[in-house]
């Protein structure tokens, strides 16, 4: 075998070369550069001197920029199983230092298992490039899936990459999931619905179904954290709700999604007249405001179901129908007479998804 500026010449085991006599075989060329931040050698293999050559130049200016590291033997299949297992144990945290969600945990683990893992999980971690990352999303888009679907697909993706890719782990130089392009996502245009027809609305379901929907309506607290909300959470004294825990329907309590969730929430007048002819019905002083008992939450699909069976019968016309299907805010006047938009609410697909009751 020989050797020229880095490159090595390999024949095969069975080459009469080896032993002195001419070579017979098809010979492939091993390029090679020194990584001196990892003390070992980085190589790789061509079927072409040309191919090697450029490779070995390529090579040589990215380990010296700190872009290219030697090649790690775990698959992207092993690297998420094992990001899944730490995050849920807490060991792996949000870029703002909170721990993962349950359901979002949950729902990495579907885009990875359905579309992640098909096709990319039997690749080496430091083997897959921006290009192949790019690839996939157009892919996704050539099937058809949404762009919100695209865009949750990827974001474990780029969650793994970002920790692979840091300083305390160093797995790979570059992460692939940086710069990709993905498809935009067009929000639902949203319906401002006057404070006549918001009290109409209120007034068309089942009275114990009324302060839940206020609250949504008027407080803009979303499905979980309706499910979370207990009796001591509101301050009739200081006219406010404290936001402090989320639902998960697995999971039960937990902590709200973000530092931003946990907040202070004003009671509108409108809205305590609703909380208060609701705490009397309740009857009990602690618990769960909105739950079927002290302890077990609403079920969001049946308290769905009263609404549209409600709305439907309230007004034929659809109008009101069609502000509740869509995102539907109220204006009301707090106490110092400033008009500030207090919550939404969603009534048809969205009780299926996280955003409301």
């Amino acid at each position: 075998m020989s050797k020229t500026q880095g490159i090595e010449i390999r024949h095969a085991r069975s080459c009469a070369s080896r032993s002195g006599g001419r070579c017979g075989c098809t010979k492939t060329y091993q390029a090679s550069v020194w990584s001196k931040r990892e003390n070992k050698r980085i190589r790789k293999t061509f079927s072409t001197l040309a191919g090697a050559k450029a490779w070995r130049s390529d090579a040589y200016g990215a380990v010296r920029r700190g872009q290219m590291r030697s090649p790690v033997t775990v698959t992207l299949r092993e690297e998420a199983e094992d990001w899944l297992r730490n995050a849920a144990a807490g060991l792996i945290r949000k870029r703002g230092g909170g721990v993962y969600k349950p359901s979002v945990l949950r729902s990495y683990e579907t885009s990875l298992r359905l579309r992640v893992l098909p096709k990319l999980g039997a690749a080496r971690l430091s083997e897959i490039q921006s290009v192949d990352v790019q690839d996939f999303v157009g892919e996704m888009e050539a099937q058809g899936l949404d762009p919100s679907t695209i865009r949750n697909t990827v974001m474990p993706l780029r969650a793994i990459y970002r920790r692979a890719a840091s300083p305390t782990r160093q797995r790979v130089a570059v992460n692939p999931t940086m710069g990709i392009e993905l498809p935009s996502v067009e929000g639902r245009r949203d319906k401002i619905v006057a404070p006549k027809t918001a009290a109409a609305m209120l007034a068309a379901l089942p009275e114990g179904d009324r302060a839940l929907w206020a609250t949504a309506l008027y407080a803009g607290l979303r499905r979980g954290e309706l499910m979370a909300l207990r009796i001591e959470d509101i301050d009739f004294g200081t006219g406010v709700i404290r936001v402090e825990r989320s639902w998960d329907m697995q999971a039960g309590p937990v902590e709200p999604k973000s530092r931003a969730g946990r907040r202070t929430v004003p009671i509108a007048a409108v809205l305590r007249e609703q909380l208060i002819a609701h705490r009397l019905r309740l009857g009990r002083s602690d618990g769960l405001v909105f739950g079927r008992t002290a302890e077990r939450p609403f079920e969001p699909g049946s308290v769905a179901a009263r609404a549209r069976k409600a709305w439907a019968e309230f007004d034929q016309g659809g109008s009101h129908r069609d502000a509740a299907r869509r995102s539907a805010y109220v204006r009301q006047p707090d106490d110092r007479g400033r008009r500030e938009r207090q919550g939404t609410v969603h009534v048809h697909g969205a009780l299926q998804h996280h955003g409301d009751p």
